[in-house]
């Protein structure tokens, strides 16, 4: 089910939000738990059992954890186990086709396997279970022994698809301790607004132009055409996995939980280290706790620590999918940020600021092409159309008709992209007496009323739009 769907946001969320505020307390978490079942099963029946699995297994292994950790050998195998049983579920479902592919190709085998489909948001709560077991194992967090409450935070719906990534020691009061206000269900509900917007308004209008020029042969674009497909693909997985991220943390403080950041303005930064700190924030540090930091982080010596960061990196872009092209672009990232650990960074820090966002655009629209491309060849292809490489004009008919049709939509993206609301803000009326204060709100409530309604036109007018991460 999509949060973008006519069910969900008409039928669905107000049956289990009506639902979950007359119900007692101690009905509320199985309340969730039901609902985030059902919610996973609508789109993917056949899969609810692997999920299932998952929270079982990992119900399990935090409790032995917990119940032998002065063990200090059975616990390190305990924890192994967890990691080996979470990641080989994960490779059979993610990886296994892609593995058996490379190994006909390289050594001209005829291994047949069946297709394996990918389950909705595996990537997302495999992680989730290993970071509940071993939090549990570093006394982040105590085991869950309440199966339904279990059971309930790692199914929740809100994030269970595509994230963020919520870490157990994040919201592990709150499986069990949360209080709903009227305040934070006012702030949920606005934020779920702008993540809908982003989505329906920013990230949908930015991709159709994106498909359309990623179709064409690389070796026909114009240099203005290939930059527009890029800059677009890059405002278009952007808003389409903040808007996500907006309406999961929405969502969760309607129900009265307070998720952490996943997107902090990426696009103002000046360097590929800083894109990381504000991109994908809960698997940035995801990586970093529970693997960069338990390879030695950069406590050893030089070597070690690039060799900890090239392993991150791998993993990076491994985790993002079974592709080449998804590895590439990890490991491009990889070497980017050891060249600004060793030497860029101090460079950056000594030319102008606008130059540093220069920079940081150029790398970060670069690593998209990648990410975006099928395969090296086109990558490459439109990479040299983009520079002008490949003997094409710099601007033709179709570059003309992409501009002026959609020039609006794409300088409004990248004006949102910005922290444009707090430049707003400095508009609106000032001042606490109640007239000051009453325009600001109604100036407000206004505003989101608007989006509101002009992101449900465009859901109502719609074909169907998944999230680019449901992928991952």
């Amino acid at each position: 089910m999509l949060f973008t769907s006519t069910v969900f946001l008409f039928l669905y969320l107000p049956i289990v939000l009506t639902l979950y505020y007359i119900v007692p307390r101690k009905l509320k978490n199985t309340l969730l738990l039901v609902a985030s079942l059902f919610f996973y099963a609508w789109g993917e029946p056949k899969f609810l059992l692997i999920l299932i699995f998952f929270i079982l297994i990992n119900y399990i292994f935090a409790i032995l954890v917990d119940k032998y950790r002065d063990h200090t050998v059975r616990v390190k195998w305990l924890l192994a186990l967890t990691v080996i049983v979470n990641l080989s579920m994960l490779g059979i479902f993610k990886y296994a086709n892609f593995f058996v592919t490379n190994v006909n190709s390289l050594f001209g085998s005829s291994i047949v396997l069946n297709h394996i489909a990918l389950p909705l948001g595996i990537s997302f709560f495999t992680f989730q279970g290993l970071s509940y077991v071993i939090d549990v194992y570093r006394k982040d967090g105590k085991a869950q022994r309440n199966i339904i409450n279990m059971a309930m935070y790692k199914a929740l719906f809100p994030q269970l698809i595509a994230g963020p990534i919520v870490r157990y020691q994040t919201v592990a009061d709150q499986i069990t301790d949360r209080k709903e206000t009227v305040e934070k269900f006012a702030v949920g509900t606005k934020r779920f607004i702008i993540g809908l917007a982003k989505k329906m308004i920013l990230a949908n209008n930015c991709g159709w132009v994106a498909d359309q020029i990623f179709s064409m042969p690389a070796d026909h674009l114009s240099v203005g055409l290939a930059w527009i497909g890029a800059i677009c693909y890059s405002l278009q997985i952007y808003f389409d996995f903040s808007g996500y991220s907006d309406m999961a943390i929405g969502l969760g403080k309607m129900f009265g939980f307070d998720f952490l950041e996943n997107f902090n303005y990426p696009y103002i930064s000046r360097s590929a280290t800083e894109f990381w700190r504000r991109w994908h924030i809960s698997l940035g540090t995801w990586f970093k706790d529970y693997l960069y930091i338990p390879l030695g982080g950069n406590r050893g010596t030089t070597f070690q620590s690039y060799r900890n960061l090239f392993i991150v990196w791998l993993a990076t872009g491994f985790w993002h999918g079974a592709a080449w092209t998804f590895i590439a672009w990890g490991l491009y990232y990889g070497v980017l940020i050891m060249l600004e650990k060793a030497f860029l960074l101090k460079v950056l820090k000594r030319i102008p600021k606008v130059f540093q966002h220069l920079y940081a655009l150029f790398a970060v629209i670069i690593g998209w092409v990648f990410f975006r491309a099928e395969t090296f060849g086109y990558a490459f292809g439109y990479l040299k159309s983009m520079f002008g490489a490949n003997g094409n004009s710099l601007w033709d008919q179709q570059a003309v008709y992409y501009s002026t049709q959609y020039g609006i939509i794409i300088l409004l993206a990248i004006i949102v992209s910005i922290p444009v609301f707090n430049l707003i803000r400095n508009f609106l009326p000032k001042g606490r007496n109640a007239g000051n204060v009453f325009s600001r709100n109604l100036i407000v409530s206004a505003g989101y009323v608007l989006i509101f309604f002009l992101s449900l036109v465009s859901v109502v007018s719609s074909t169907f739009n998944p999230f680019i991460y449901f992928r991952f």
